[in-house]
């Protein structure tokens, strides 16, 4: 898979692709992480990307010309461009799981006031991790980059996801670890016994009974 990244803060980026599973993924070759400069693409000898609203208003909006010509650029006949948004489709692993089968992704970055709505002309999928705003889309594209990369065959064992929250609308179990007795609180019985059918069950029902009261949002429907 091979995913692009239209940002105007480049560096941000950099201990994101530098650590953990991120890092594995490219090292192997599962994944090819491309970060590009929205200036980059600018004609303005200023390397302008934004400019005031027409009609008015606050901020600045992010200008249509340098977008097209970085898509333009990069696309190919297999690319998927999103735009990270307040206004998007909210992410979720249903989504994940979908974008980790793509081969080529071009993810932008939106920033300042907003963007010039005519970018939405090239724009395959709008994305928004969640109703709030946040000063531009690089945090959010990480979040969608990361949660894609690690469902991507061979990244990470396939055992590992399987069981994830929010598949098959439930919460993940819960999991323990060493030492068995910690400050009085003590590690279920079962997970101790040995009988992977009776944990298999336990884990079964756990999962259930989380997901009923933490997120019963999830079981409805």
């Amino acid at each position: 898979m091979i995913i692009d990244i239209l940002t105007l803060f480049p560096n941000m980026f950099e201990n994101f692709l530098n650590e953990s599973i991120i890092k594995r993924a490219i090292s192997n070759n599962f994944v090819k992480i491309n970060i590009h400069n929205i200036r980059d693409y600018s004609e303005y000898n200023n390397k302008q990307v934004d400019d005031t609203p027409y009609g008015g208003g606050s901020g600045m909006v992010l200008m249509c010309d340098p977008i097209f010509k970085a898509v333009e650029a990069l696309k190919k006949d297999d690319t998927k461009v999103i735009m990270m948004t307040p206004q998007g489709y909210k992410y979720n692993q249903t989504k994940a799981y979908e974008l980790s089968k793509l081969k080529h992704i071009i993810i932008i970055c939106g920033h300042y006031e907003g963007f010039d709505e005519r970018i939405l002309s090239i724009v395959d999928l709008e994305l928004s991790i969640g109703d709030y705003v946040l000063t531009g889309g690089e945090i959010p594209s990480m979040v969608v980059t990361d949660s894609v990369v690690r469902l991507i065959d061979g990244v990470i064992n396939k055992d590992s996801h399987l069981n994830d929250s929010f598949n098959d609308k439930l919460l993940d179990y819960p999991t323990y670890t060493k030492p068995r007795v910690y400050k009085g609180m003590e590690v279920p019985e079962v997970l101790l016994s040995g009988h992977h059918a009776n944990i298999t069950k336990w884990r079964n029902e756990e999962r259930i009974k989380k997901t009923k009261e933490k997120r019963p949002d999830l079981m409805e429907g």
